[in-house]
């Protein structure tokens, strides 16, 4: 594959684990901080651990990140993959340990996973299925499947038809979301063994 896959490191990325996932998927894969590298990379992947205000504020910490990512992918269709808090900064904002600004590229908002019953711990933690939506069925990269989740908070979108894929934690929970060349799954593929590095290995041929 000679195409060239950017895994961005702004402080807040389980970088390692990532970066040995997308190249045993066979990636050619890049990691750096640098808004330059950006604008001529290949696919996109935008990882993230932590709480979304931390996450939010380093990558706006890396000069002229955001905008890179706005012309590459928005402006020029290059597809992305975001992971975990990567996926939930694509939301208008989120609100773990108060209110910060998303990227906004998915409109909705990132809040806390209510419990409805004691016997639900909040973080939702370790294997669940993802269940493709209906109307996204045939989508290039989400399938159903068995995948690892580790989070406190989920991705509420305000228009149903970004979401692809669910879980179930109490309720219904986002596993995944897309818009045009932007995907964002909640759980993590670097993580989920053979379903995870499948995902990984579309989203390496995926031409949207």
């Amino acid at each position: 594959m000679n195409s060239k896959t950017i895994l961005i490191d702004y402080g807040a990325g389980n970088l390692h684990s990532v970066h040995n996932a997308l190249k045993a998927a066979g990636a050619s894969v890049e990691v750096t901080a640098d808004p330059d590298v950006v604008r001529k990379a290949d696919r996109i992947v935008l990882p993230g651990v932590g709480s979304f205000k931390a996450c939010a504020q380093g990558l706006r910490s890396q000069i002229g990140m955001v905008e890179a990512l706005e012309e590459r992918v928005r402006s020029q269709a290059t597809p992305f993959l975001g992971i975990c808090v990567g996926m939930q900064l694509l939301a208008d904002r989120g609100l773990e340990h108060g209110e910060a600004l998303g990227l906004g590229w998915i409109a909705g908002e990132v809040v806390r996973i209510e419990a409805k019953d004691p016997a639900i711990k909040v973080p939702h933690m370790g294997w669940n299925d993802v269940a493709l939506l209906p109307h996204a069925r045939g989508h290039a990269l989400i399938e159903q499947g068995e995948a690892y989740f580790l989070h406190s908070y989920h991705f509420a979108a305000h228009d149903p038809a970004h979401v692809c894929a669910m879980t179930d934690h109490g309720q219904g929970l986002v596993a995944a979301v897309a818009s045009e060349t932007v995907v964002g799954v909640q759980f993590h593929p670097e993580k989920s063994q053979s379903y995870g590095l499948e995902l990984l290995s579309r989203f390496l041929e995926w031409k949207p």
